[in-house]
């Protein structure tokens, strides 16, 4: 036994006045408690107490250590109730690692609910897309990838099915043409991110089995929502989780190239040390988190995107359609791109609500010019 399991063996038998006060109490049997007593007076050199056939009485040096041992058993009784009060109720500070941008779109939407359900509560948000030592940085959970889980201690909680899917802008594609085949990207200004390696592996898996290329392009970043960002402004083509395009592709922002292909080991995940004793904090976040992701995740509940991949030049619309590669029609959404109109020229199909200003719009991002292929 440790001296402070001594120490409260101890200042249980002085508040009996007996051993076998104190046995009863710690459902030991009073032979024992008398043997710890003793191998304790035995340790500190003194006599600790005076026995008699019914009691137990303080020697002098027996006071001064039980004075002592009194203030030293009140913390360790208090620290262990404040740790089992927590221990059964959410509060303290949570701290939470995030990619940007999922956490942008899809966490702090959720984060008033969440603290209105737990009023005890503060957050404590990181946004990041680098790789995170949870324990290092004092991290208690963290909500990543798949491709980002590379340490086999971590418990991984699955949230959301996530797949990523190639897109670009109608107005890089009115610029530069569509890509037919994954190698065509080869010849495109192909928009990379840093901070994960693994997220520049662009595989594809069909009948002829699974080929990784390594695109290029005039534009890097650590940071999914600057690509994404990047890719809206019309700079390239960039491979992207559905849950941050879902909405630009039902609306004609973006537009899906390549749909017969899609990278479905993209899954997002909640990280934390240990499965063991988990705080109450921590499984009240992942809990709430699994339970707004649902079985299947917000953005792909909705309806399926209208806009259509890149490919024959569709039939001409009615006359409320206007067709052309310049400027967008008051009020216009973009349906398609395509390529190999008349002439070998491209365009768009614009359904319009007013007709064409003739006005031009502003050039956009600067030509990509891919490199020569020997």
């Amino acid at each position: 036994m440790d001296i402070s399991n001594l120490m409260v063996l101890f200042v249980r038998v002085v508040e009996h006045g007996s051993f076998s006060g104190a046995a009863r109490e710690l459902d030991l049997s009073p032979s024992a408690v008398s043997r710890q007593i003793g191998g304790l007076e035995d340790a500190l050199g003194v006599r600790l107490l005076h026995r008699s056939s019914r009691r137990v009485t303080l020697t002098e040096e027996g006071r001064a250590f039980h004075e002592r041992c009194q203030r030293i058993v009140a913390e360790i009784e208090d620290a262990t109730a404040l740790v089992t009060r927590m221990a059964d109720r959410v509060q303290g500070t949570l701290r939470v690692s995030a990619t940007v941008a999922f956490a942008k779109a899809h966490v702090l939407p959720l984060i008033p609910e969440f603290l209105d359900r737990h009023p005890e509560l503060s957050l404590h948000l990181e946004l990041t897309d680098r790789q995170v030592d949870l324990a290092a940085e004092g991290m208690d959970v963290a909500l990543r990838f798949t491709e980002q889980l590379d340490d086999g201690s971590l418990v991984a909680r699955p949230l959301a099915r996530n797949r990523r899917v190639i897109v670009a802008a109608p107005s890089y594609l009115a610029r530069h043409g569509t890509p037919r085949t994954p190698e065509d990207l080869l010849e495109h200004n192909c928009l990379r991110l840093y901070a994960v390696s693994a997220w520049n592996d662009w595989e594809f898996e069909d009948d002829d089995g699974t080929r990784v290329l390594e695109v290029s392009g005039n534009f890097e970043t650590n940071s999914a929502d600057a690509v994404y960002r990047a890719t809206l402004a019309g700079l390239g083509i960039a491979r992207l989780s559905v849950y941050l395009v879902a909405d630009d592709l039902r609306l004609g922002r973006l537009v899906r190239l390549l749909p017969e292909y899609a990278h479905e080991k993209a899954d997002i995940l909640a990280v934390y040390p240990n499965r063991r004793n988990l705080a109450p904090k921590v499984r009240a976040f992942v809990d709430f988190m699994v339970e707004h992701m649902g079985e299947v995740p917000p953005w792909e509940r909705a309806a399926p995107a209208r806009v259509s991949p890149a490919g024959p030049r569709p039939r001409r619309a009615r006359a409320s359609a206007a067709v052309g590669a310049g400027a967008a029609p008051a009020a216009a959404l973009p349906l398609s791109a395509w390529e190999g109109g008349p002439g070998g020229r491209q365009g768009r199909l614009w359904l319009s609500a007013a007709p064409r200003s003739g006005r031009r719009t502003a050039p956009g991002p600067r030509r990509w010019d891919p490199p020569a292929r020997g």
